[in-house]
């Protein structure tokens, strides 16, 4: 018989299906608390919550989830692209395409991923190892976009869908109007005073080879440059900007 929502996977013999695991790794009535959903299948939450970094030092999920919770994110950034899209869609009946995708693209950012995880307590619920390093926030971000993965499998597009929108909160309705990139704020800056287009240059990278954080400077002309931090070069980049436009306005 046919699956009558075809956005709702397949349980039985799913791709993602894993290996028995012991479930004790998670707690799951407290998880279910800050999250706001109730894993029918206790594995899903164990596999989002298993980063890769861990495998090596636990034998027993890396047999389970060979990839930790890598398939989960990828799954999840899926989902959550959907459903914010849906969302904005709807919030926003009178934007253009340019004011929705602005919106989207912030919405997504790996830096508000980060802050929602921390914000809902998922640093406490990591799956790790005695002496591992602390959660980084790409880590905490992978995590979250692992779990909205994990619940789409667990019970529907819809179910993800109704939690992102409770997660992302007052963040989906505090961008009056839609925001415009620093990065095109700092270029329109420097346009309007005849200078020299912004030149961003990577100048350090901290971190680890799996969970980078990129260090970028920008220059404007003579003004004294500005350096920003990110989890990808785009976003350091963005921080940059950010960091100028600060300084001028105080200028």
């Amino acid at each position: 018989m046919a699956n009558s929502d075809p956005l709702q996977p397949l349980l039985p013999g799913h791709p993602l299906k894993a290996g028995p695991v012991n479930p004790g790794d998670v707690d799951l009535a407290s998880l279910s608390d800050r999250v706001g959903h109730s894993f029918k299948r206790a594995e899903l939450a164990v596999e989002a919550l298993t980063h890769r970094g861990t495998l090596d030092k636990r034998p027993d999920l890396k047999a389970a989830f060979p990839h930790g919770n890598e398939r989960l994110e990828f799954l999840g950034d899926r989902v959550l692209s959907l459903a914010m899209a849906d969302l904005l869609l709807r919030r926003f009946p009178d934007e253009r395409e340019g004011q929705l995708a602005r919106r989207h693209a912030a919405l997504v950012s790996a830096r508000t991923l980060g802050e929602i995880a921390e914000a809902i307590g998922l640093r406490d619920h990591r799956i790790a190892y005695r002496g591992a390093p602390k959660a980084t926030p790409a880590i905490l971000a992978d995590m979250l976009e692992a779990l909205l993965g994990a619940i789409f499998v667990d019970a529907g597009f819809e179910a993800a869908a109704s939690i992102i929108e409770r997660l992302w909160g007052e963040r989906l309705g505090s961008q009056h109007p839609a925001p415009r990139p620093p990065k095109t704020q700092l270029q329109e800056w420097a346009q309007g005073r005849g200078l020299a287009l912004p030149a961003y240059k990577q100048v350090g990278r901290e971190g680890t080879e799996h969970e980078p954080v990129f260090l970028v400077e920008v220059k404007v002309g003579n003004l004294p440059p500005a350096q920003g931090r990110g989890l990808t070069k785009r976003e350091a980049e963005s921080a940059a900007a950010t960091l100028m436009l600060e300084q001028l306005s105080k200028a």
